[in-house]
């Protein structure tokens, strides 16, 4: 098969767009295609400071990547949870790729040195071994952004979440008619409360194998592993009952994915104020509802390792 720019042999088949690219022009395509979605719904601008979120896998590493080929002010963050395993060879890869991008900023949270728990042995205190510890996870992961962003001076907060995943997200939602995150499911979530900064996705639009493609062709290095926790996830079960309608019907996930932002500009899915009262916890300043110390303080109140950062 010829790339559709050139004679060239092509090294990628997009059966959606039934366009077949070469090494050259398929990373052009890519970069092109995340640029595109910055600017259709209004992103950030160039002189926006954006912090990217980064694990060390292909979809984050990949955005970081194309962010600073369009010369954004980009930098790199990595919190380590010291998941046994996972955490070093993936912190590894990080600091590898930001080695490599002489100038590009880069923090790493270290959650058992700055607070003397990795996230296991904190999941454990605080569940009692009461299943898996993501929703711990997420509440660290929530904190560390907040903070890493409001001291670094970022208005934006990117993650490197594909369509995949937010069509396996969107279907689950829809599944079980969660209404509140159905109308809070959206390219960019605006900093619309002081203290957090703006939440964007720029590969919203692109399929997981495209970004594994770009990663590959641009010798991208990164930890093929899935996190130990992330198995027997409903979202895996979600995305492999979608991959089966895509190969089905190439263009599916997009179609289901464009077609509920149609819907959603038209105002079929309108968020409801929360009129939750939210203010400065107490210890580490971070907005929260709750009053004195906000959820991520409280998890560390009751260790004897109560260690930095004021949040004890």
């Amino acid at each position: 098969m010829k790339c559709r720019k050139c004679d060239r042999q092509a090294v990628f088949n997009m059966r959606r767009h039934k366009l077949a690219l070469c090494e050259e022009h398929y990373p052009e395509w890519f970069v092109a295609q995340a640029q595109r979605a910055i600017e259709k719904y209004h992103m950030f601008a160039p002189d926006d400071r954006v912090l990217v979120a980064v694990s060390g896998g292909k979809d984050s590493l990949a955005l970081w990547d194309v962010l600073l080929k369009l010369g954004y002010q980009a930098g790199g963050l990595y919190i380590d949870l010291g998941i046994e395993g996972y955490s070093t060879p993936s912190r590894e890869k990080v600091e590898r790729f930001a080695a490599q991008r002489p100038g590009a900023e880069f923090v790493v949270v270290d959650l058992k040195a700055e607070y003397g728990e990795s996230l296991p042995e904190v999941a454990k205190r605080v569940r009692r071994g009461r299943g898996k510890p993501c929703s711990v996870c997420g509440l660290i992961k929530r904190h560390a952004m907040n903070r890493v962003a409001r001291d670094g001076d970022y208005g934006v907060l990117a993650t490197g979440h594909n369509l995949d995943d937010e069509v396996a997200v969107l279907f689950g939602n829809v599944l079980h008619w969660q209404t509140g995150y159905i109308a809070r499911q959206a390219p960019v979530l605006p900093a619309d409360r002081e203290g957090f900064a703006r939440k964007v996705k720029p590969f919203c639009r692109l399929y997981e194998r495209e970004t594994a493609a770009y990663t590959l062709i641009s010798g991208i290095d990164y930890i093929y592993d899935e996190c130990p926790y992330a198995v027997g996830a409903t979202s895996i079960g979600y995305k492999d009952i979608l991959n089966r309608m895509e190969e089905e019907s190439p263009g599916t996930k997009a179609q289901f994915y464009l077609g509920f932002l149609r819907a959603r500009k038209a105002g079929f899915f309108c968020e409801q104020g929360d009129g939750i009262d939210l203010h400065p916890c107490t210890s580490c300043g971070q907005p929260t509802s709750a009053p004195g110390l906000c959820a991520f303080c409280r998890l560390w109140k009751t260790t004897d390792r109560q260690r930095v950062n004021g949040c004890i």
